[in-house]
């Protein structure tokens, strides 16, 4: 196996950097997005949207500690987020048929409603941001950033389960 060299690191190096530098300015550009959307489409606020996603994906429900797991937020703020969404009728609880004692949660029509209106408003303005640019690369950037996210993912992962076995 073929060892880099010193130049071809710091090649890679500066490369790193700038994308840390593109990630902070994608960073700012999602929240300007979630800014518009806010005052446009009030209908959820931006920090229930992915976990309205989240709850949409499982169509059978979850209880709240699979939120826990599949968001990597704590307890108290997927607490506090579906009892906002549950009393917004966008989320019900019902009892979970395995263990009566516990709930499971499931986006209402009213929910999925709101996650359509939402996505489709999120349509027209990266269709708008992206009108000048081809198919190709929209597919580009969509494989790219799948790709990123799910390795930057497993590396986190990957960095926690080797604290934990510490």
């Amino acid at each position: 196996m073929r060892h880099p060299s010193a130049a071809e690191e710091a090649t890679v190096q500066a490369s790193v950097n700038e994308l840390g530098i593109r990630l902070h300015a994608l960073v700012r550009g999602i929240r300007l997005i979630k800014q518009h959307r806010v005052h446009e489409r009030p209908g959820i606020p931006a920090g229930m949207v992915g976990m309205l996603l989240e709850l949409d994906k499982l169509r059978e429900g979850c209880h709240a500690r699979d939120l826990t797991d599949r968001t990597g937020l704590d307890q108290s703020t997927i607490s506090r987020a579906v009892t906002w969404l549950v009393a917004h009728g966008l989320v019900e609880r019902r009892t979970d048929p395995t263990d009566r004692r516990a709930a499971i949660l499931a986006v209402t029509p009213a929910g999925r409603a709101a996650l359509v209106e939402t996505y489709d408003w999120y349509g027209e303005v990266l269709g708008r941001a992206l009108a000048d640019w081809t198919p190709d690369e929209v597919g580009a950037l969509a494989h790219a950033l799948d790709r990123f996210t799910r390795d930057i993912e497993g590396t986190l992962r990957h960095h926690d389960d080797l604290e934990a076995a510490r």
